[in-house]
């Protein structure tokens, strides 16, 4: 039997929906710089979007998995998808944009993964590393479809951030502060730390003697 069935608050339901939003963005223009049908597009929209809550949401036992039960989940991606299917030209030359969308719906579902987990019981620490899997768990599934190493095991700060920012999350509402005063905070720490280091360039450490060091 699956755990007991949590309702959202509004603000968790508009988080996720714009994270899936805009990390469907990414996973479409992964899909359209290697050629792909419109149907890649939309599978890669979809499991970009949709695969970091999934996975939360099977490993925190939160049956049915909520872009199973809400119409709007699974609504979102496919939009994001035939946007960039139809304007992909633009969105791909606003590259750095996309970075920072990117970057955005980490942020985004750090928050919402930890929030979730809490919600189900979680401690702060299993929660904090839920709102890590939440946020790096589409990108992942995404890449690997696509054929390409993921994003996390490339060197960048990427799985650090979110950590962080889901860690943030968790502190504040463990304190007993309202979500929508803590939302912010901490997703403005994940997503200002990614952005510093894509643009300084910073990564994470590698064994002494490496190929890359």
């Amino acid at each position: 039997m699956g755990a007991t069935v949590m309702h959202p608050t509004t603000v968790q339901v508009v988080l996720d929906l714009v994270g899936i939003f805009v990390f469907a963005i990414t996973g479409a223009l992964v899909a359209v710089r290697k050629d792909l049908d419109v149907f890649a597009v939309l599978v890669l929209a979809g499991t970009t979007g949709l695969g970091g809550g999934f996975l939360r949401d099977v490993l925190i036992d939160a049956a049915p998995p909520a872009a199973l039960a809400d119409w709007r989940y699974l609504l979102v991606p496919v939009v994001a998808g035939l946007v960039t299917f139809f304007f992909h030209p633009a969105l791909g030359r606003a590259e750095r944009v996309v970075n920072v969308l990117d970057a955005a719906g980490l942020s985004l579902f750090c928050v919402t993964g930890a929030v979730k987990a809490l919600d189900y019981g979680l401690g702060p620490v299993p929660a904090s590393l839920m709102g890590m899997v939440t946020g790096v768990g589409g990108g992942m599934l995404r890449d690997v479809l696509a054929g390409r190493v993921p994003l996390v095991f490339r060197g960048d700060l990427y799985a650090t951030p979110a950590l962080v920012g889901a860690g943030v999350a968790v502190a504040g509402l463990e304190a007993g502060l309202h979500l929508a005063v803590v939302a912010g905070p901490a997703a403005v720490v994940c997503f200002g730390w990614r952005v510093v280091a894509m643009r300084r360039g910073w990564n994470a450490p590698r064994p002494a003697g490496s190929a890359s060091t």
